[in-house]
């Protein structure tokens, strides 16, 4: 993306050096994973058994002091709240890799191609704060048995609750392993990331519905970090309604924040509590943003004079996905 209007800005400098920004994910791995979403976890000093992740259990890596890794597999074909909250679960244990699987692995498995491809699934994922890599393999052939790790030591198996089986568990034993149950209790609620100090670059604002988060918007708030640190203004479901109609939103306001923010982009995701084209007004007042950024699609509703009496800059970015990937839009996702 690049500046078409609003005049030339330049991205800040040190936009490069996202301190959580993912690593570079080693080569395809010759493996077979588990058939559901499972987590492992890479202890400093373990104990080798079988425990249940929680506050009881295995202690966070924060508390600790130590460096874990967690491995997370599955097709995370349509990335949902569910799922970050698993993430988020599994980076209290660690640093986090998906072991994502491919497409071929889930036309086989289902008997349907994949909703997103793997280079869109692997780029999004990457993108999520709570993700250090993403490598793309074959699922496995026995769904409750881990096959060898080549070039990844993992020392805990940990599984959803609901995909708790005793062949893991025995499974762990005779590999000297422990298994964490991920008990469905932990993963209520939507918590937000801790709100970080300014970083003094400038501030970056957009605004928008982001119903269904896609590659799309991720691009975008990629982009435009690249300016600022960035905040992010979830129009609220009753703003929603009131512009797109009736079945609109499709997702709940908390949801969509809870989504945006996972992104690793985002310096924090707000709820708008105005009204209009310009529902964002007391958030941006709030937040006093050096620059306005929309894309081609939102530059309209009077945000250009709005910039203008406030002194805010204004920039309109064109709607480019990311090299490779398709143009997304959420109006093609919900299918209305």
């Amino acid at each position: 993306m690049h500046a078409m209007l609003g005049g030339d800005i330049a991205p800040d400098p040190t936009s490069s050096g996202h301190p959580d920004r993912p690593v570079q994910a080693p080569a395809l791995l010759p493996v077979a994973l588990p058939w559901r979403d499972v987590f492992w976890v890479r202890w400093g000093l373990p104990d080798r058994g079988i425990r249940q992740a929680g506050p009881r259990g295995i202690q966070d890596h924060h508390t600790q002091g130590l460096m874990k890794k967690v491995i997370v597999t599955g097709p995370f074909d349509q990335l949902d709240c569910r799922q970050v909250r698993f993430l988020q679960e599994a980076n209290r244990l660690g640093d986090v890799t998906v072991l994502l699987w491919s497409d071929a692995s889930i036309s086989a498995i289902t008997g349907t191609p994949s909703q997103f491809p793997q280079d869109e699934r692997r780029y999004v994922l990457e993108r999520i704060r709570y993700v250090r890599q993403v490598v793309i393999v074959d699922a496995p052939q026995q769904p409750h048995h881990l096959p060898g790790m080549r070039g990844i030591e993992a020392q805990i198996w940990a599984v959803e609750e609901a995909d708790d089986h005793p062949e893991k568990h025995q499974f762990c034993m005779n590999n000297g392993l422990e298994l964490a149950v991920i008990r469905r209790d932990q993963l209520s609620g939507l918590p937000l990331p801790p709100t970080t100090a300014s970083s003094g670059r400038p501030k970056v604002v957009v605004t928008g519905c982001y119903d269904w988060l896609h590659s799309g918007h991720v691009r975008f708030f990629e982009e435009a970090s690249g300016y600022g640190d960035l905040y992010v203004v979830v129009g609220s479901d009753a703003n929603v309604r009131r512009l797109k109609g009736p079945g609109h939103p499709l997702f709940p306001q908390e949801q969509r924040q809870y989504m945006v923010s996972a992104i690793r982009y985002v310096k924090q995701a707000l709820i708008s509590t105005g009204s209009g084209w310009l529902d964002a007004d007391p958030q941006i007042r709030q937040i006093r943003p050096d620059i306005y950024i929309v894309n081609e699609d939102g530059d309209r509703g009077g945000k250009r004079q709005y910039c203008q009496e406030l002194g805010i800059r204004y920039l309109v970015l064109q709607r480019v996905p990311a090299p490779g990937l398709p143009r997304r839009t959420s109006t093609q996702l919900r299918g209305f």
